[in-house]
């Protein structure tokens, strides 16, 4: 039987590249999936991963966050987080870009890049979710909404270096991104690739946002917040991943779906 303890007790790496955050979230979605922290198992404390793993409580806290935002944990009021009893799947999920449903005739969505980064390796909920091995890199692009002025949402994009786009492609894509006055990755893909990209279904949850991304959304870290997963496939493989936040100011949002 495996030590529900003994999993994070290894070296978090420092990597500048890859918020410590990202590596918490790994090391134990790793542990779910291998079956360390089994179903339904009661997980150890904030305080116990953060000496296990060597990081702040505050750095396991947003961590756990995640894994709740994405249905790997629940809590227990009093009690403390466990597994879920029966993990997500892994489905292929696709929408509009945000700044398209955000928009009014009216008001605009304007976009800020506030980080571009090219991840090696990439966290494990985002190999598993472009389907790749946990040594190939991914670029991240996180992106600041705003609209009249004030800051709506925030995204945070994912698509590999290689793999469904390819290479030469990918470098193109990313030099867009880094372009001002650029939209969305989504918006760049589908401008490229348009039908080929296939359809899917977006993921809503409710939740707060934490320190870091609250930081710059201009909110408290508790202020709830709309989470909206999605991914995309070009010509059947997974090429996209993103996980939106979108504050309450946001006002109405309409998602279309197609069978």
């Amino acid at each position: 039987m495996i030590d529900r303890r003994s999993f994070p007790a290894q070296e978090i790496p420092r990597d500048p590249g890859v918020p410590l955050r990202v590596w918490v979230h790994s090391r134990i979605l790793d542990a779910i999936r291998s079956g360390a922290l089994p179903p339904g198992s009661m997980i150890p404390t904030e305080t116990e991963l953060g000496q296990l793993m060597g990081v702040s409580r505050t750095v396991v806290r947003e961590a756990l966050m995640l894994l709740d935002e994405d249905g790997f944990l629940f809590s227990r009021r009093g009690v403390g987080r466990f597994v879920a009893d029966t993990l997500p799947q892994r489905g292929l999920e696709r929408i509009r870009p945000l700044e398209e449903l955000l928009s009014t005739a009216t008001s605009p969505v304007a976009l800020r890049r506030s980080e571009v980064t090219l991840q090696h390796p990439p966290a494990t909920f985002v190999s598993e979710g472009l389907g790749m091995r946990a040594s190939d890199s991914t670029w991240f692009f996180e992106t600041v909404l705003s609209r009249d002025g004030e800051v709506v949402a925030l995204s945070q994009e994912h698509f590999p270096a290689a793999g469904a786009i390819g290479a030469e492609h990918g470098d193109a894509i990313a030099a867009a991104m880094r372009a001002p006055g650029g939209g969305s990755l989504l918006s760049i893909l589908l401008a490229r690739y348009g039908p080929r990209l296939g359809p899917g279904a977006v993921r809503i949850t409710p939740g707060v946002p934490g320190e870091s991304r609250a930081a710059l959304l201009g909110t408290p870290a508790n202020e709830p917040v709309l989470i909206m997963t999605q991914t995309a496939a070009l010509n059947g493989a997974p090429c996209y991943l993103a996980k939106h936040l979108v504050l309450g100011r946001a006002g109405h949002l309409s998602v279309l779906q197609t069978g």
